[in-house]
């Protein structure tokens, strides 16, 4: 697990501009060669929340009070650098049938097609195991080739003594590295500054030949 970071800001926001949704799979989508980080997530795992912390801006990610609405891809330009991606939230139960059926081509078709990705960030509710959507999302994530980090959001609501335990749980259920998984509280801030760093690291990567 990552140790709290005791540099300076990671990444400080100057500008955060959101330039549109993308509805469908063969719909609209910017036409930038910024690199992009994308944000996925069941749908009351605080998705919008967690994007707001991040960004320090209260409006950024829309709070809905009904998980599942949001049904498109939204794009964000970030200090003119890069995007971030909000996701639709998956595994509402809900969710009609048909919305999750209309849905699946359109996440799966960008995460499988858009050369611009970097990485994407996978939300877990740090109180929850692994959902078999969580599973079924990163089984596809580690079939395209895409890198993912895992934060656990809601750290909070756990004993800071339990977080430690948490993590390797988490670690063992998704057979990943307990280094891709960070913490994140947007009540105390916890993880902040960590989950920046990483986001940073994979902005500045090149994605691999012929991939994707």
């Amino acid at each position: 697990m990552k140790q709290p970071g005791s540099g300076p800001e990671a990444l400080v926001i100057r500008n955060v501009e959101f330039i549109g949704g993308k509805a469908e799979e063969a719909g609209w989508r910017p036409e930038s060669s910024l690199p992009e980080i994308a944000f996925a997530g069941r749908s009351n795992v605080g998705k919008s929340s967690l994007l707001n912390s991040l960004v320090r801006r209260r409006s950024f990610a829309r709070v809905s009070k009904t998980p599942g609405r949001t049904r498109e891809i939204n794009f964000f330009r970030i200090n003119n650098q890069f995007l971030f991606v909000d996701l639709p939230g998956y595994g509402y139960a809900r969710i009609s049938k048909e919305k999750k059926a209309q849905w699946r081509p359109l996440i799966g078709g960008y995460l499988g097609r858009t050369t611009q990705l970097r990485g994407l960030v996978l939300l877990l509710d740090i109180r929850r195991d692994p959902s078999e959507d969580d599973r079924s999302m990163l089984d596809f994530l580690a079939q395209v080739g895409i890198p993912t980090l895992v934060a656990l959001t809601k750290s909070d609501k756990v004993a800071r003594s339990a977080v430690p335990t948490r993590v390797s749980e988490i670690s063992r259920a998704l057979s990943i590295e307990a280094e891709q998984i960070i913490p994140f509280s947007v009540v105390t801030g916890a993880g902040r500054m960590e989950l920046l760093e990483a986001i940073m690291q994979l902005v500045g990567s090149a994605p691999e030949t012929g991939t994707r």
